[in-house]
């Protein structure tokens, strides 16, 4: 097996991009969820995906924008370090460049074969966040019922579905900070998301309920992190995502100190540490 091996080649449609004129997040884990089975049918593991059943857990770091009509691919690979660990990376189909590095992590006993190469991590190292552990100043940002479009090609809630019901509880969070459509439209002002780290640990089906909670895990001069917590109808955790990103300024592309009223407001949603 090559070490890093092509498991999708696209481009952004116009409808994919957001707000924030890019290439919008939910998207980004569609073409993950199809590199993750088509590397994992590569390396005999496909059944081992489809089964479910284990925590996987999604370290992902955006390096650039892609914008509509962006044309990239993306590569995949087993990493080094023992148990089930792949990477894949976006690039750039026409310069070459990487621009979004994952690192995936299964916590599962089956494995790669032994004839797949080991590569080493050449991305960006993931700083240890650790999530605060009391969850009592969650606030409710999503609820629903998945539906037919949320599904994988396995039949549970996909991992775009999945960040799809996640980025309703950005929206939801960020109006509560003063983040609206119309500060955004009048200011010139948007989140840009530049990390996530997205933890499933249980599997929901069609016309499943599900509850999404958030609160604030970081709150910097124009930076905020986001802990979006999505249970079941019974209350079990299913999937959390840690959300690291800046205020951006739309013109300039470049981040913006976060305006008084609007970290007044983002004060009362950090969480106790």
């Amino acid at each position: 097996m090559e070490p890093w091996i092509e498991t999708y080649r696209g481009a952004v449609s116009p409808w994919e991009t957001d707000v924030t004129e890019h290439f919008t997040v939910a998207y980004y884990f569609d073409r993950i969820a199809m590199a993750e089975a088509a590397l994992a049918q590569r390396l005999g593991l496909l059944d081992t995906l489809r089964s479910g059943g284990f925590t996987r857990r999604y370290d992902v770091r955006y390096a650039r924008e892609l914008r509509a009509g962006g044309a990239f691919h993306v590569e995949s690979a087993v990493l080094g370090g023992g148990g089930a660990r792949f990477g894949h990376r976006f690039v750039d189909s026409v310069t070459g460049e990487a621009i979004t590095w994952v690192d995936v992590h299964w916590e599962t006993d089956a494995a790669p074969p032994a004839s797949a190469l080991a590569m080493g991590w050449d991305g960006p190292e993931f700083e240890q966040r650790v999530d605060p552990t009391d969850l009592s100043g969650l606030v409710p940002s999503a609820a629903g019922r998945v539906q037919p479009g949320d599904l994988d090609e396995f039949g549970r809630l996909g991992l775009c579905g999945t960040i799809h019901k996640f980025t309703d509880s950005s929206v939801q969070s960020g109006a509560a900070v003063g983040l609206t459509a119309d500060y955004i439209k009048t200011a010139r002002r948007g989140f840009s998301t530049f990390e996530f780290r997205l933890v499933i640990s249980g599997a929901l089906r069609l016309g499943d309920l599900y509850r999404n909670r958030t609160g604030i895990a970081h709150l910097g001069n124009s930076s905020l992190r986001f802990l979006h917590v999505m249970s079941d109808g019974d209350g079990r955790e299913v999937a959390r995502l840690g959300q690291y990103g800046v205020q951006l300024d739309l013109d300039k592309r470049r981040p913006a100190a976060l305006a008084p009223e609007l970290r007044e407001r983002a004060e009362k949603l950090v969480l106790p540490t």
